[in-house]
């Protein structure tokens, strides 16, 4: 009988990814969505691949106890994906908190069923050093410090989250296993244009929407090999109790918008290649566009993760990350979300 698996927010870029690939794969999935109406857009994009009927949901939410425990039942695996996002820098509670106590609700949850193991998605940036500026390449030993005043929300927030559920597994005893993946900068196709994250990136270059590239650098990982990753470490008996960064190539965004424009040809005609001095990104985030405050302490930034441990103990390898943003860029473009 097929293992059930558990993917909490089934609508999400990565977690739609998650469980479609878990249904090729023949596992049963359940996946936690805010409300019943939201159903419909993950069997939108997971049919093709459930003519069984093998996929069900819960009903639960991050920021409440309600249903978590009867998502949990009969449960083998969970891969928690889910975490909130769009927080602005003036309300940092307002991701910090539901992304912690969301975590710590699917834990005790997931203990309390029994289940085998737990895979959370943190992210890479949850083992940085402060400043991005430092020179040098990490491993998932670091753990990026929670108290520095300049880090923005969404670092505090997934560094507290994975840190709060390291903290919970120290003091729980029984047979729950958990294990963290990190990720970069999660590009590659889209299966709909709802909930883009990191994606919207892509689509803004292609839509002219970017007046240029500012000096920043991501460490691309395409969302295929990040789901291939998270069942890997959700199996393989070596991953139980481990962190693993899932980082990809270390790709300028100047370099990004050279690779849509020559990639796509005429398609690409309207990214701009032009390189933003980091004095005007500043300028524009104190006088006109305080949106840009939480990529500035990332300008420039030189340090870098190693991923060497997904490769030894996982056997992980990503494809490049030229792929990843042109296979992107294709599928936005087929999406009509390129306007």
């Amino acid at each position: 009988m097929p293992e059930l698996v558990l993917v909490t927010g089934g609508t999400g870029y990565i977690a739609g990814w998650c469980v479609a690939e878990l249904l090729e794969r023949g596992y049963d999935v359940r996946t936690t969505v805010r409300s019943p109406e939201r159903e419909r857009a993950v069997v939108a994009v997971s049919g093709e691949v459930d003519p069984a009927g093998r996929l069900s949901f819960a009903v639960a939410d991050l920021t409440s106890d309600d249903g978590w425990d009867a998502a949990m039942k009969g449960v083998d695996r969970v891969l928690h994906v889910a975490s909130p996002l769009g927080a602005s820098s003036d309300d940092p509670g307002a991701l910090i908190g539901p992304a912690r106590d969301g975590t710590l609700r699917v834990l005790r949850a997931a203990t309390a069923a029994g289940v085998r193991r737990v895979v959370m998605t943190s992210a890479a940036n949850a083992a940085s050093p402060s400043s991005y500026a430092e020179e040098g390449v990490t491993d998932e030993t670091l753990w990026t410090d929670p108290d520095d005043p300049t880090l923005i929300p969404y670092r505090r927030s997934k560094t507290l989250a994975e840190r709060a559920a390291w903290d919970f597994m120290e003091t729980y005893d029984g047979p729950t296993e958990l294990t963290t993946v990190l990720p970069g900068a999660v590009f590659g196709p889209v299966l709909t244009t709802d909930n883009l994250g990191s994606v919207g990136i892509v689509a803004r270059m292609l839509s002219g929407r970017m007046a240029g590239a500012p000096r920043i650098g991501l460490e691309v990982v395409d969302v295929r090999d990040l789901v291939d990753v998270h069942l890997r470490a959700m199996t393989s008996p070596a991953a139980a109790g481990q962190r693993f960064l899932a980082t990809g190539e270390f790709v300028w965004m100047a370099d990004m918008a050279r690779i849509l424009r020559d990639g796509l040809g005429p398609r690409g005609g309207r990214v701009s290649t032009r390189r933003i001095p980091d004095f005007a990104v500043r300028l524009a985030a104190r006088f006109t566009d305080p949106s840009l405050r939480d990529i500035t302490p990332a300008l420039g930034r030189r340090n870098r993760h190693s991923t060497e441990k997904a490769r030894t103990v996982l056997g992980w390898r990503p494809r490049p990350a030229r792929e990843a943003i042109l296979d992107c860029a294709e599928s936005l473009i087929a999406h009509g979300a390129v306007r």
